[in-house]
């Protein structure tokens, strides 16, 4: 028969207490189990404490906890629906994006979420050109061959989030291109 407490260890004894089947190293000098000697010592500090007599005042109600500063989202309303579209679509249609720059009512968001989207549309493609390059190589070839046939959901699904955050309003953020322009186009 195994210990109770180590599978695959046969068992010397039964614990003198509680019957469990146990190995050497788990026996102490009188013969119990980890098991019992732990109770034994929770039963020793349990006596210890003293006991309480008379009623527990209520806990008083914790104050709620202060509304956590949320971070605040800008919305442009003032913007007309068509400028915000244009810039929407142009993540992922580059040449609507460039329409946009064109348009005489813009405003300094939509002039940046423009930009922001053909740097993300030129980014994309500078990355899809090295990534076709190395492709080439004979070693190198087949990791990027995989990740080049990885980049089409990819630009589809981020040029779908930055669309929707872009036509309603909140300001995108494209990781590379817009610390580039935060240093060109100071708020």
């Amino acid at each position: 028969m195994d210990c109770y407490f180590h599978s695959n260890v046969p068992s010397v004894a039964p614990c003198v207490h509680c019957g469990k089947a146990i190995c050497a190293t788990c026996r102490d000098d009188q013969g119990g189990c980890p098991s019992c000697r732990l109770a034994e010592k929770i039963d020793a500090t349990t006596g210890e404490r003293k006991q309480l007599w008379g009623q527990v005042p209520p806990r008083p109600n914790p104050a709620p906890p202060a509304a956590a500063p949320r971070a605040h989202v800008t919305t442009i309303s003032d913007d007309p629906v068509e400028s915000r579209a244009l810039v929407a679509l142009g993540y992922p249609l580059w040449p609507l994006a460039l329409l946009a720059l064109l348009d005489s009512k813009r405003s300094k968001y939509i002039k940046r979420q423009a930009l922001q989207a053909l740097g993300f549309n030129v980014g994309f493609a500078a990355f899809w050109a090295l990534l076709e390059l190395t492709s080439m190589i004979p070693v190198l070839g087949w990791s990027s061959t995989f990740v080049l046939v990885m980049m089409l959901p990819l630009f589809i699904l981020a040029s779908v989030v930055f669309g929707i955050k872009a036509w309603h309003g909140e300001p995108v953020r494209v990781p590379v291109i817009s610390d580039w322009l935060d240093e060109r186009m100071p708020a």
